[in-house]
């Protein structure tokens, strides 16, 4: 499953759901966009996660969850609670940090 935030609620998804990773973005930024197309292929191979896109600069109280100082940034969540994160534009360095979530 994949959500785009439309409001300033990632603490609300996070406890609601098992495993999350998240991608912090901006409009602005290229590698962020260059990497949303990757981030949204992962959502159909790992059905156990959910995977969600928040607007850095829209909703701080969801960039809080985080260290969010680059972007993009990408966050793993597992039980409620911050597993890791990665700030990168590479796609192998995104599936490590899927894998650190559903144990592959």
């Amino acid at each position: 499953m994949i959500l785009e935030l439309e409001k300033d609620n990632l603490h609300e998804i996070i406890a609601a759901n098992d495993n999350v990773v998240v991608q912090y973005s901006a409009g602005w930024c290229g590698n962020c966009r260059i990497m949303k197309p990757k981030f949204k292929k992962e959502a159909t191979t790992n059905e156990n996660i959910t995977f969600v896109i928040a607007d850095a600069e829209k909703f701080p109280e969801s960039r809080k969850l985080a260290t969010v100082d680059n972007l993009p940034t990408f966050a793993a969540f597992a039980g409620g609670k911050f597993k890791n994160q990665v700030q990168t534009n590479k796609y192998n360095v995104l599936k490590d940090l899927i894998g650190e979530v559903t144990g592959n």
